[in-house]
C-alpha cells in the first residue's frame, strides 16, 4: 500500500539556474482516469516529480470533474455535472418530435443514430462531442451540455475557467486537447504537438489533456500486469515531454493530476430491466437515463414516481442520493435539470445496458463512483511542492494559476506574446 503522500528527492539530473520567476516554463499535463492506486509503490516519475499525492475527485464523471478542477468551484455553482439535463425549452432535438410515429426499432436503431449524431455536431451547434447517448424519440426533452470546447477560453462560460484568467492577464499559453481538430486527435499527436512548440518557445504555460488511459482502463482495469505496462509507458511519454522542457528551461516547473480514478468492476446488474418491469411509459410517465454507474430520474406520473423510488431502495447495487448527499458534494441543482432522483451504484457495480454502452460493450473498469472510495481518488503529481491545503481537485485550480502569479511577482513589462 501506498503512503498518503509520496516525497522523492529529485536526482541531479534535474538541472537548475538562475532565471527570473517571469520567464519560468509551466507544463501541466492532465491524464484523464490516473488514479492514485494505479501509480507505482514509489511513484510515477518520482525524480521529476517528487511531490506527489492522492485528490479527492467529485461525485460524476468527467463532465463535471473537469470544470471544476478548470473553475476552482463545484458543480451545482458552474452549473455542469452530466452531459445530458433535462430542458425541453433549450433542447437543439425539437424537431424529433416529428419523428415520434415511427417505430422505436426504425429511429433508434444504430444508422439513424449515427445520422441524428452527424446532424447534431454538425447542423445544429451541439458541438464535436456530441453523442447519441439515449433513443432520439427522448432528446426533444434533453439539452447536451457540453457544446463548447472545455479545453479553450470561453469553453466555460459564464462560469470563468483558468484558461480565461490566463489569456485576461496576457499570459502567452498553449492548449492541447482531443478535441484540436475535426476529429478525435490521438495523444501521441498531441505530445508531439507540445514538444514542438516547447523547442520553438512560442509560450509560458502548456495544458496537455491526455484522454487515452481513460479508454485503456475501462477495458484493462482487471488486468494488473497490461495496467502497469500502460502506466510505464505513460510515463515514458511523459519524460520525452519534460525532459523537452527542461532543456528549454532548467527551472520549468512540471506538473500531472488527473480528475478521477479507475474502479474494477466486480459486479453487473440490469438496472434498465428493473426498472421496466414495472410497466410505466417513457416518456410519456417518467424519464430516465442510466450511465455505467449512475441512473437519473423525472417523473410525471405520481404513481410512477412511487413505485419506481421504491423499486430502486430495493436494489442491492446502490442507493438513492439524498438532497443533502448531493448538496455536500456540490452537485444539488434545485431545478432538478440533473435528476428528480439519482441513484448511485455501489463502487465495483456496472448498470449490465446503459445509455452510454451497448449490449457490446463490456468494461472491466468504471468510475462516477463515490469519491469516498480509494479507487475514485485523483492524483497530484508535481516538482514543486504543492500547499497542504490542495487536497481536492477543486483546489487545481489555485495551482494552474501559478503561471499568473509567476509572472506578476517580476512585475510589469515581463509578458510576452505567443506567435
Amino acid at each position: 500500500m501506498k503512503p498518503a503522500e509520496i516525497h522523492a528527492h529529485p536526482t541531479s539530473s534535474v538541472r537548475r539556474a538562475s532565471r527570473g520567476a517571469g520567464g519560468t516554463l509551466f507544463v501541466f499535463v492532465l491524464v484523464d482516469a490516473l488514479g492514485w492506486n494505479l501509480l507505482p509503490p514509489s511513484g510515477l516519475l518520482p525524480d521529476l516529480l517528487p511531490h506527489q499525492r492522492p485528490l479527492r475527485s467529485i461525485l460524476g464523471f468527467s463532465a463535471g470533474a473537469i470544470p471544476t478542477l478548470l473553475t476552482g468551484q463545484p458543480p451545482q455553482v458552474h452549473g455542469h455535472w452530466n452531459l445530458l439535463a433535462y430542458d425541453p425549452p433549450n433542447s437543439r432535438f425539437a424537431w424529433l418530435r416529428h419523428f415520434s410515429w415511427l417505430p422505436a426499432s426504425w429511429l433508434g436503431n444504430r444508422y439513424s443514430r449515427r445520422l441524428v449524431q452527424l446532424i447534431g455536431r454538425w447542423c445544429l451547434g451541439a458541438g464535436s462531442s456530441f453523442a447519441c447517448a439515449v433513443h432520439p424519440r427522448l432528446l426533444p426533452l434533453l439539452r447536451w451540455t457540453e457544446e463548447r470546447n472545455f479545453y479553450a477560453p470561453g469553453g466555460l462560460a459564464p462560469a470563468t475557467s483558468v484558461f480565461d484568467e490566463w489569456r485576461q492577464h496576457g499570459l502567452p499559453f498553449r492548449i492541447y486537447s482531443y478535441r484540436d481538430g475535426w476529429r478525435h486527435v490521438p495523444d501521441e499527436d498531441l505530445l508531439g504537438r507540445a514538444e514542438r512548440d516547447l523547442r520553438r518557445g512560442v509560450a509560458r504555460a502548456y495544458f496537455v489533456y491526455l484522454s487515452g488511459l481513460d479508454h485503456f482502463l475501462h477495458l484493462h482495469r482487471t488486468e494488473p500486469d497490461l495496467v502497469r505496462a500502460r502506466v510505464n509507458h505513460l510515463a515514458g511519454q511523459l519524460r520525452r515531454l519534460f525532459t523537452v522542457a527542461r532543456e528549454a528551461d532548467p527551472e520549468a516547473e512540471l506538473s500531472v493530476t488527473s480528475d478521477h480514478g479507475m474502479a474494477p468492476v466486480t459486479r453487473r446488474f440490469d438496472l434498465v430491466a428493473g426498472v421496466e418491469a414495472l410497466g410505466f411509459r417513457m416518456p410519456e410517465e417518467y424519464l430516465a437515463i442510466y450511465d455505467s454507474s449512475m441512473a437519473r430520474f423525472w417523473f410525471f406520473s405520481a404513481a410512477a414516481r412511487r413505485m419506481i423510488t421504491a423499486r430502486l431502495r430495493q436494489l442491492p447495487c446502490g442507493r438513492i442520493l439524498s438532497p443533502a448527499e448531493l448538496a455536500a458534494e456540490g452537485v444539488f441543482f434545485a431545478d432538478q435539470r440533473f435528476g428528480e432522483v439519482v441513484f448511485l451504484l455501489h463502487p465495483g457495480w456496472l448498470a449490465a445496458t446503459s445509455d452510454f454502452h451497448g449490449r457490446g460493450w463490456h468494461p472491466t473498469g468504471m468510475h462516477g463512483y463515490d469519491p469516498a472510495d480509494a479507487d475514485s481518488s485523483a492524483v497530484l503529481l508535481s516538482s514543486h511542492a504543492p500547499p497542504p491545503a490542495l487536497t481536492t481537485i477543486t483546489g487545481l485550480h489555485d495551482w494552474l494559476r501559478r503561471p499568473i502569479l509567476a509572472a506578476a511577482a517580476v512585475g510589469p513589462g515581463c509578458a510576452e506574446v505567443a506567435s
